[in-house]
């Protein structure tokens, strides 16, 4: 009797990989909906990216160099350590301000009046000087920029910024100062235009209620810009006074 042929056995159907990947795609585009960049704690990234530098002096024990909060260890030990950390506690602190300062100047952030960011300082909170001084000027416009100074003066005196200090720093493009004839203003260079900027912000949020003590100033004239001087855009952009929250690292 004749033996049957063993038939091969069918290649199992791949058409369910088409069926994962779309619902793989889905939740992915479902998640980036969800995503609010406003809630990143960006503050507290920066202090965690500061705090841990880890380097490995062999593979059986790795060890960290961090920054001044961690000490040399094991990683078994870091989860441990990470929680305790000081400058997490700051980061935290730092992130809970700036969500504060998001809700509170959303309307300013909106007319361009003020813009908000954070970097390895701390929070830094920007008045546009087209929207607060005249071009070569350092005098408040204070009936159009009145209520942002009260609003920011309530803001410093919160009560979660008690122990923080702050730095207010004036800045200008790199046009020449044009002082005029007969003028109650007269600026040598740019840089005592960009300090003469930082004081007069001071004395109003003094009148206001702000603790001077908690703050410092400085002057930079036109030597950080954050855009190119070479356009007017450029220009408006780096006519500026920053009021920092700062990092203790800074202070």
């Amino acid at each position: 009797m004749a033996k049957k042929e063993k038939k091969e056995p069918e290649k199992p159907s791949t058409a369910w990989q088409g069926t994962y990947g779309d619902m793989i795609t889905l939740m992915l585009c479902f998640f980036v909906m969800l995503y609010d960049p406003n809630e990143v704690d960006t503050a507290a990234l920066a202090q965690i990216q500061e705090s841990l530098q880890i380097t490995t002096e062999s593979i059986e024990a790795p060890v960290t160099n961090g920054g001044q909060s961690l000490s040399q260890g094991k990683l078994a030990d870091l989860g441990n350590n990470v929680s305790s950390l000081p400058s997490a506690e700051k980061g935290t602190s730092l992130s809970v301000a700036k969500k504060k300062a998001v809700s509170l100047f959303a309307p300013e952030v909106k007319s361009a009046k003020i813009t908000l960011s954070s970097d390895e300082r701390g929070v830094v909170i920007s008045l546009a000087s087209d929207a607060f001084f005249e071009e070569g000027s350092a005098q408040l416009n204070i009936d159009e920029t009145r209520d942002i100074l009260l609003k920011l003066s309530k803001f410093f005196q919160d009560s979660e910024l008690k122990n923080r200090r702050f730095r207010i720093e004036g800045h200008t493009d790199s046009t020449p100062v044009v002082n005029a004839p007969n003028s109650a203003e007269y600026y040598p260079s740019n840089w005592e235009l960009s300090t003469t900027r930082a004081a007069n912000v001071l004395h109003y949020l003094s009148d206001f209620g702000v603790d001077e003590s908690q703050f410092s100033l400085a002057g930079y004239a036109d030597t950080r810009p954050m855009f190119s001087n070479e356009t007017k855009e450029g220009q408006a952009y780096n006519r500026r006074v920053d009021i920092i929250i700062l990092d203790e690292g800074h202070f």
